[in-house]
């Protein structure tokens, strides 16, 4: 824990202004047991992952196409549990330059749906020593509940800048406007808090957001990329510089997405289109060896992707102490 602590304050001396200043921790929430946020350096870029929770949902979500005895095997041969497991919740703070850039916010608070393990970023970020008041641009990678929820949460939009954008691809807004929710395959009550969040997210920061049509570049080294499948204005956001490369999956890529990218995940609402977009991105991890974080990979999700004959392969980061 000594050596997390003294890696992050090292890289925190290098601007005393940065906002990723862990040397905050504690002041006024106790030390967690297990860490919730991971550093990592992309060139010159601070890239902060943050665990948001977990969100407990049945197995079947990881892949509603296939055979049942095909899911029981993987799932057992991962250790997992047969019906349900906790899936994670990341989302990244990016520092380029005189910008702090949170990519995607978290499911903040929903009582209705009885999940108490989630929605944790707020108290997270002010753990990690992150002021709202610093944050100068956010990057949804689309607008379901668990990416934008952490922006709803009461008392957030006072503490963020008057000035903040949030960048969206247009093509989610429109989606959201009218969802359709015929290929999805959803526990009930997850259509309708979709529907109803995105909606009420929409009215309350409409005037912040800045909507792009394929790409945008947010910040020096920091682009987002519509990529489309899972929701229609779903993007990657990519982090690149001084030679190095991370992307920012969002919901493109899960677990079980390596061995079986043709599975199909049930919160896609185009599960064909969601699935090429799984193999160009895999296929390009692997060629680039860029690193990869993803919303619902295993927390920290830091890692690269190798080809293993006709399937991909999940390689994590060692953890660097």
């Amino acid at each position: 824990m000594a050596q997390v602590e003294a890696r992050s304050h090292t890289i925190d001396q290098q601007d005393t202004n940065t906002t990723l200043d862990p040397s905050r921790r504690g002041r006024s929430v106790p030390e967690e047991l297990v860490p919730s946020r991971y550093a990592v350096r992309v060139g010159d870029i601070e890239v902060l992952v943050v665990s948001d929770g977990v969100l407990p949902l049945p197995t079947t979500m990881l892949g509603h196409n296939a055979d049942p005895a095909d899911r029981a095997a993987w799932l057992d041969g991962m250790f997992l549990p047969p019906d349900t497991f906790d899936w994670s919740l990341n989302v990244i703070v990016v520092r380029s330059g005189a910008q702090t850039i949170l990519i995607d916010a978290g499911l903040g608070l929903d009582p209705d749906l009885n999940l108490p393990r989630a929605g944790q970023l707020i108290r997270r970020l002010e753990a990690a020593g992150i002021d709202l008041g610093s944050v100068t641009d956010v990057v949804l990678t689309h607008m379901h509940m668990d990416h934008i929820g952490g922006l709803l949460v009461d008392g957030v939009k006072e503490q963020l800048r008057p000035d903040s954008r949030i960048h969206v691809a247009a093509a989610e807004i429109k989606f959201w406007e009218s969802p359709d929710f015929s290929h999805a395959v959803m526990p009930q009550g997850f259509p309708d808090a979709l529907r109803a969040t995105a909606n009420r997210f929409a009215n309350e920061y409409r005037n912040h957001l800045w909507p792009f049509e394929e790409e945008c570049e947010v910040a020096p080294g920091v682009v987002a990329q519509r990529t489309g499948g899972h929701t229609p204005g779903h993007c990657v956001v990519r982090v690149a510089s001084g030679g190095d490369r991370l992307m920012f999956a969002g919901d493109a890529l899960f677990a079980v997405a390596f061995d079986h990218p043709d599975w199909y995940n049930g919160f896609e609402h185009d599960p064909e289109e969601a699935a090429r977009v799984r193999v160009r991105l895999l296929t390009e991890l692997a060629e680039t060896g860029s690193s990869l974080v993803a919303t619902h990979l295993p927390f920290p999700s830091v890692g690269h992707v190798a080809v293993d004959g006709d399937r991909f392969r999940w390689v994590p980061v060692f953890w660097d102490y």
